[in-house]
């Protein structure tokens, strides 16, 4: 069975090593990068608080520091969690 709490987010880490262009032809280096997020989230569930990451792709909008985002986790196991943003 499936909970859902609300959760924040603690921090947007960019990964800078890991360009996608997302135009066929550039003027420059950066012409067109995108770059791909680690979203990081805590939680509260049955009294204890959790953490966890979830990977956002290049050109997917990111939620900011301190916003409040969906949970939904297990309730056999809240470590096991999906956010929903």
């Amino acid at each position: 069975m499936q909970k859902e709490t609300s959760g924040t987010v603690v921090s947007v880490a960019t990964q800078w090593w890991l360009k996608v262009n997302s135009k066929p032809v550039r003027a420059g280096t950066m012409d067109g990068a995108m770059f791909p997020h680690v979203i990081k989230v805590t939680y509260t569930a049955d009294g204890r608080e959790y953490t966890k990451r979830k990977w956002a792709g290049a050109g997917v909008p990111v939620p900011v520091k301190g916003n409040s985002v969906k949970v939904v986790y297990d309730v056999d196991r809240p470590s096991k969690a999906r956010i929903v943003y």
